[in-house]
């Protein structure tokens, strides 16, 4: 199986922001075990907060952050193949990409807003950056090539959402709002991986 640069480094936008809280805190909780024992009477030491351990990896605010930045990648992504694909078909792919990840991004800040939630990614993220890198890899290419590396990078991106939000996001939602928004779409998110499956499959026919 072929993985281009700027896939793996469009899986690093949803990876880095779904699982670095998680792995901060397993490093913490791991920092615990191999703490000395000590006494119940024992106060904790300054240095180990009490109920650091115990907060959420990721916060619904943080959720949000990562779900809104999952659908503006994708928008730019989509209007990027409606400006650049040589195919009438990854063209109009790239056009519903784009309007369906508006669509749902919507929801989503209506939502936070009327929640009173304020999208919070997590600490030193580095999605931006990631996604800027994806984009400009797909823009040093062009023709057939194009649409290749588009589908490639479309399929790779919904099946790292999917993962993200089954294995990490889901358990983590607190709100029953967020996480039936979250459940709902999420079918779309299918949808556009086989759909972009179905276009890859035909270009190599």
């Amino acid at each position: 199986m072929r993985a281009s640069a700027f896939t793996s480094t469009a899986l690093a936008t949803l990876v880095l922001l779904a699982c670095q809280a998680q792995s901060d805190r397993a490093h913490d909780e791991g920092d615990g075990d191999a703490a000395p024992a000590t006494s119940a009477a024992t106060p904790a030491p300054e240095t180990a907060p009490a109920g650091a351990a115990q907060e959420p990896a990721l916060d619904d605010a943080t959720i949000v952050a990562i779900f809104d930045a999952a659908n503006t990648a994708d928008i730019e992504t989509g209007r990027l193949a409606v400006e650049r694909g040589s195919s009438k078909a990854v063209r109009d792919f790239g056009a519903m990409l784009a309007r369906d990840h508006q669509a749902v991004r919507k929801q989503g800040r209506d939502l936070a807003a009327k929640l009173g939630v304020t999208p919070t990614p997590p600490a030193d993220d580095a999605s931006a950056r990631a996604h800027a890198e994806a984009m400009q890899a797909l823009r040093g290419k062009s023709g057939a090539e194009f649409d290749r590396a588009f589908l490639d990078h479309e399929v790779a991106f919904h099946q790292g959402v999917i993962d993200a939000v089954n294995a990490t996001l889901l358990p983590a939602i607190r709100n029953e709002e967020l996480k039936a928004l979250v459940v709902k779409v999420a079918p779309a998110f299918e949808a556009h991986r086989i759909a972009a499956d179905k276009l890859r499959s035909g270009l190599r026919a």
